[in-house]
């Protein structure tokens, strides 16, 4: 079953270069993980503060290997002080 979520973060005002620096890191290596389907970090144009995540895994068990990766451990334990707000959605299930 296809997992396709989208995570929202405004970035404190100070904290803008710093967000933008964490979740870039997160592309590459998560695109590199097995079960990614799709990994990308949007910024909102016209919010500079104002990021989304888009990821696609192909079941639970890579989103789940994905969130025991070290670069998303480094991730969770780094953007708090940075972020004002995180939200998110699961936009599909696909079977």
């Amino acid at each position: 079953m296809t997992i396709t979520k989208r995570v929202t973060f405004i970035a404190k005002e100070d904290g803008i270069e710093k967000m933008r620096e964490l979740l870039t890191a997160m592309v590459a290596p998560s695109k590199a993980e097995d079960g990614c389907i799709f990994y990308d970090i949007f910024q909102y144009e016209d919010r500079p503060e104002k990021f989304m995540a888009v990821e696609s895994w192909r079941d639970e068990k890579a989103l789940d290997g994905h969130k025991a990766s070290p670069h998303y451990k480094i991730y969770k334990s780094s953007f708090e002080p940075y972020c004002l707000k995180k939200y998110s959605d699961e936009l599909e299930v696909l079977g």
